[in-house]
């Protein structure tokens, strides 16, 4: 968790923060993939950008269905953070597709997200520096909400959240494609079994 001025952070960010970042989010993600065994180092270190900080915010909404974001204040965190996020597509992409300045990068964040200025120029040096990882980050969360949402649907009284969620981190941080034929080795595996 990036604690550097931490003044020039608000609070009521916090829990959706520690989601992301700690349990269930990178800190319980990144444990089990280096305690995988049989597993060549490459692989337990590596991080595929869109599997880990998909994960990450996957976390953030996993969050208020285990009945975290009891207050209005924690919950204006979160949903602050999701604006951020659909802030920074429009920030990723028009920077590196139609030329954006740093001057209007920021100007777009401040005028629509809730971060504080300090936030949103590291951010925004963040975004030049690294094209699409912006992007990355909404993908993976997309595309694991799409793999639980399909598994439900399959197998109805059959899913279990915990064997879902044993499912996506089992094998450490994976491309979206191999997710998704892991997912779906899951579902076949569960669909004659009642759990």
């Amino acid at each position: 968790m990036n604690t550097y001025a931490l003044e020039s952070r608000p609070l009521y960010v916090l829990e959706a923060l520690t989601l992301h970042e700690s349990v269930p989010g990178h800190h319980l993600q990144n444990a089990l993939q280096q305690e995988l065994q049989g597993l060549p180092n490459f692989r337990r270190f590596a991080n595929f950008t869109a599997f880990g900080e998909g994960w990450g915010l996957y976390s953030e909404r996993l969050g208020l269905e285990a009945g975290f974001y009891r207050d209005p204040y924690s919950n204006f965190g979160r949903l602050t953070y999701e604006i951020w996020r659909a802030c920074r597509l429009v920030v990723d992409s028009d920077l590196h597709a139609l030329g954006w300045s740093r001057d209007q990068a920021t100007d777009f964040l401040a005028e629509n997200t809730a971060l504080s200025l300090h936030e949103i120029r590291t951010e925004t040096d963040r975004y030049i520096a690294w094209p699409g990882q912006a992007l990355a980050y909404k993908i993976g969360e997309l595309k694991i909400r799409e793999l639980r949402r399909r598994a439900e649907e399959t197998l109805g009284e059959r899913f279990d959240i915990r064997e879902f969620h044993d499912a996506v981190l089992q094998n450490g941080a994976l491309p979206l494609p191999v997710l998704e034929t892991e997912i779906e080795k899951y579902i076949r595996h569960n669909q004659g079994t009642l759990c």
